[in-house]
């Protein structure tokens, strides 16, 4: 079965899965039976998933080395617990949650261990009807979100805390400057101003830098027209920035420390650009923390989902594409035009 709509048998559920990494094209519908959970696991259905520049580039095997073959893709998603094995104590059948991006980093520092595996990637992810977790690897929904806003958080939302709040020790009154209007940019927005910091951002477009600035951001360069947006950035806060949330990679990384202030930080996020070898002069005459950003452990999705709860915040969904058409919120993402997060739905 292709990437089309067409219903399967009733003793069957559907799931997606990529048999070669060539592309968007390459993403098939197949059913197969509904996973049995073993003793510690629980067993969901999925309602909502989100997607990811990662996800993109998997599917056109542009990620890396070490992918699972004929991998289900997809690290986001959020669901309700339909059952749950022997040993299971974390979860009963009708709570609402949400997938961990890496299921073995439950807690500390990043190490070779606790990162190893990545949804949808090295190991099978969660595009399927019905998904199988492990009962460490899942976080409770905000009792204020339905499945969609929910499903955007585990990848963009808790990698922009990690950078800011866990990693960035963000504080009310500091600066931060964040590139576009992704979902992690925008989810960086969010926490900045939640913080109480001010907020300058960049945009190609005139219309995001206007919804940007609706959402609390201080100032907008239109890096389009200003391709020296780092030294613009620098002058206009009059010295530089205290934390840029860096989503673009070598492309945009040397604006980014001509934005920061001295003794500033940068977190390295995305690579959604290229450029050529990096002048190490900015990093040493400013004494720039330069920090390259993993999404983050369970300990700080759960952080943060307390914090997403308790100031009620609500993630921006640009569009939702219904399960039987996959492929089209990729095309979707892969054009550029999305603001926030683009989502799959059930159906």
């Amino acid at each position: 079965m292709s990437g089309g709509g067409a219903r399967c048998d009733d003793d069957a559920v559907r799931y997606y899965h990529l048999p070669a990494f060539a592309g968007v094209e390459a993403l098939r519908l197949d059913a197969r039976d509904t996973p049995v959970p073993g003793p510690r696991d629980v067993l969901v259905r999925m309602r909502a998933w989100s997607l990811n520049y990662r996800d993109l580039l998997i599917a056109e095997g542009r990620y890396g080395r070490g992918m699972k073959q004929d991998v289900v893709p997809l690290s986001d998603g959020a669901g309700d617990v339909v059952a749950t094995g022997s040993e299971v104590t974390r979860w009963k059948p009708g709570d609402r949650v949400m997938s961990v991006f890496m299921p073995g980093w439950l807690s500390g520092p990043a190490t070779d261990t606790r990162v190893l595996a990545a949804l949808g990637g090295t190991v099978d992810g969660v595009l399927a009807e019905y998904v199988t977790f492990d009962q460490d690897a899942l976080v409770a929904v905000p009792s204020h979100l339905d499945h969609t806003e929910a499903a955007t958080l585990p990848c963009a939302a808790v990698t922009a805390w990690h950078a800011l709040v866990t990693h960035g020790g963000l504080a009310a009154g500091q600066s931060v400057l964040t590139l576009g209007s992704g979902g992690v940019s925008v989810f960086a927005l969010q926490f900045a101003v939640l913080a109480g910091a001010e907020v300058v951002v960049t945009s190609g477009s005139a219309a995001k830098l206007e919804r940007l600035l609706a959402m609390g951001a201080v100032a907008g360069v239109d890096h389009a027209r200003n391709p020296q947006w780092g030294r613009h950035v620098y002058e206009l806060t009059g010295g530089g920035v205290d934390h840029v949330v860096e989503v673009g990679g070598a492309g945009t990384l040397p604006q980014s420390l001509r934005a920061v202030r001295t003794g500033g930080r940068v977190s390295v996020i995305g690579v959604l650009t290229r450029g050529s070898g990096l002048d190490p002069a900015p990093l040493l005459r400013k004494a720039v923390t330069v920090q390259g950003m993993q999404v983050g452990s369970r300990e700080t999705f759960e952080a943060m989902a307390r914090a997403v709860a308790l100031h009620r915040v609500r993630p921006v969904v640009d569009r939702a594409f219904p399960f039987s058409e996959a492929a089209a919120a990729y095309r979707h993402l892969a054009s550029g035009a999305h603001f926030g997060k683009v989502v799959i739905e059930a159906d």
